[in-house]
């Protein structure tokens, strides 16, 4: 929790909505509140875990930041999900897309906040995926066909550029497959909102980065992480599952399976997530040389002046 003097302040600004990213372990969540109390905004989290429910000590959702002033600031895509299955930017680009549409009809402005690089350039870039499920009664009618069927079939959508797919009846009937489902996407999806977006990102230096997810993971395994790893694995979510969301909950799943000793966890598990705050770090540098602008914001400094950075820049 955190006081403020001045709340819900409309801003009038050239862009849609501010997206607010950083490495892991680096505040964004309260600076985002923060800042939404300020401009009277709402948060869009753009968090790749945080959208599983029961997941919580792991995946980093300090609630309490979200609460200004006494006042709790509206978030969004955040425990929509049960945990168990698997969530992706394809589900992301299509639950923002109504939860975006909901705050500008309702005049609250979108800060989108999170360290899932490629969730952010999925809104920044405004290209639409379209996850391509299996179809088995297409692939079951196509593969009593020929290869020159196939071929036949397959220059009906598009011309046959790409001869790479005709190499094997299996690579044809997934390019039909892939192509039957786009051709139909496009009559049922209306396309991506072309988005003005003010990128903003916190920096530390890489030895306070280091330091701060060090002391994170000592706070969160004693708050209860193995414990809420241990009732996942109860309610029934497998151990597989739990492996493939990674960092905390592959090393403390690992550790409860007994393949490491609590030593082991923690340093492995440290290690990994050091390194996935560098391939963050990767990550927000390769949208910078695409042509993302990002205005880096120092994350030493008090909340309020970072604030203030950022609201001067909208």
């Amino acid at each position: 929790m955190y006081n403020v003097g001045q709340m819900n302040k409309q801003i009038v600004t050239g862009y849609d909505l501010l997206a607010l990213t950083g490495p892991t372990a680096s505040g964004k969540t309260l600076l985002a509140a923060f800042i939404a109390s300020r401009i009277g905004g709402e948060v869009i989290s753009a968090d790749s875990r945080q959208v599983y429910k029961k997941m919580n000590i792991g995946t980093g959702k300090d609630y309490n930041d979200y609460v200004i002033d006494g006042k709790h600031v509206p978030y969004h895509l955040v425990d929509i999900v049960n945990p168990g299955t698997k969530y992706n930017v394809f589900e992301y680009q299509r639950d923002f897309i109504p939860v975006y549409n909901d705050l500008k009809a309702r005049g609250s402005f979108p800060v989108v906040c999170g360290g899932s690089g490629l969730y952010i350039d999925s809104i920044i870039t405004g290209y639409r995926m379209y996850e391509v499920p299996p179809d088995p009664i297409l692939r079951s009618a196509l593969e009593k066909k020929s290869m020159a069927e196939l071929t036949a079939i397959l220059s009906t959508y598009r011309k046959l550029h790409n001869k790479t797919d005709l190499d094997s009846k299996k690579r044809l009937i997934r390019a039909i497959e892939i192509e039957h489902f786009q051709s139909s996407r496009k009559k049922m999806v209306s396309p991506f909102p072309a988005l003005k977006v003010l990128v903003t990102a916190l920096h530390f230096d890489r030895e306070t980065r280091r330091r701060r997810i060090s002391e994170r993971l000592r706070l969160r395994l004693a708050g209860g992480m193995i414990d809420e790893v241990k009732k996942l694995l109860t309610d029934g979510v497998s151990s597989e599952t739990l492996i493939y969301y990674g960092l905390e909950y592959k090393y403390i799943t690992l550790y409860l399976m007994g393949r490491l000793s609590y030593e082991e966890m923690t340093c492995e598990l440290e290690t990994a997530i050091h390194q996935y705050s560098k391939r963050q770090m990767t990550w927000f540098r390769g949208m910078e040389r695409k042509g993302t602008v990002i205005h880096w914001i120092d994350g030493e400094l008090p909340l309020e002046q970072k604030a203030e950075q950022v609201i001067g820049l909208l």
